[in-house]
């Protein structure tokens, strides 16, 4: 599968979030109508104004309106030779400024850059974020990078190693995933909610999950959770091409939770 039919199938799994559905006076309205926009370029890299009127269901004078505002504000910003509009730099700007300021990330960093000088391989941090999770962290290999490549931080929670992982002992994204139910990513990826049920299991029972070409054909991967509480606020994985992680899933599980459990410590400090 190319890259681009990588993005396509992630952006297609990962279900757009729902406004709030109470009334709303006009100027919230035109507010969340703006991260509307802003929405749109999460599965297009450009994009021009007609597109953006035919996706909002709005007017183009309304939809040119909304990008002028936006570009103002450095949120979005427009190529003048062929018109279309894409996301500004000031976007990148807010998005540094929340990772930055991610404490479970921060804390994290020193056992994840441990973890992957010692395995040799692609290491990845991430948290909950509904049927979702995202990488808040990724330290890539040459291995990883083959795969991955510019592939975006999100991914339905089912297709992943670290989505298992944390659904098993979190309720709340175990129930938003059987939501938002099972859509295929490629040949391996569980379907449905019983399977969904059978992996959680598993986990719970051996303490880490696995994933073997599920959301990447031909790649692998090992995730524990992260566990605060009594609940998995986050998990560390391991990825990598399934021959090189299949048969070491016994003796890089042991070395995961110990990264976890360091994690969790610094976490509480």
């Amino acid at each position: 599968m190319s890259i681009v039919a990588q993005e396509h199938a992630w952006c297609a799994t990962t279900p757009k979030r729902s406004p709030v559905s109470e009334p709303q006076a006009s100027g919230l309205k035109s507010v969340g109508t703006a991260l509307d926009v802003l929405e749109c370029f999460a599965t297009d890299g450009e994009l021009g104004v007609s597109d953006i009127a035919r996706r909002l269901g709005v007017a183009k004078s309304t939809a040119h309106r909304l990008l002028n505002t936006l570009a103002s504000r450095g949120f979005i910003e427009q190529d003048l030779q062929s018109g279309q509009y894409r996301l500004g730099i000031h976007v990148y700007e807010l998005g540094a400024l929340a990772l930055a300021r991610n404490e479970l990330r921060h804390v994290a960093l020193p056992t994840l850059r441990q973890l992957a000088a010692s395995t040799g391989l692609t290491v990845n941090f991430s948290v909950p974020d509904g049927p979702d999770i995202v990488f808040v962290e990724r330290i890539e290999n040459p291995d990883g990078v083959r795969f991955l490549g510019h592939f975006g931080r999100r991914l339905p929670s089912h297709t992943t190693s670290s989505g298992k992982a944390i659904a098993a002992w979190n309720p709340e994204a175990d129930l938003a995933r059987r939501r938002a139910g099972f859509p295929p990513r490629v040949s391996r990826t569980v379907r449905t909610e019983a399977d969904w049920l059978r992996c959680l299991e598993s986990v719970r029972r051996v303490g880490y999950a696995v994933s073997h070409g599920e959301s990447f054909d031909g790649a692998s991967s090992v995730a524990v959770p992260v566990i605060s509480r009594r609940v998995a606020i986050a998990s560390v994985s391991v990825f990598g091409p399934t021959e090189t992680i299949a048969p070491q899933v016994d003796r890089l599980a042991p070395v995961l939770v110990a990264a976890s459990r360091r994690i969790a410590r610094a976490h509480t400090v």
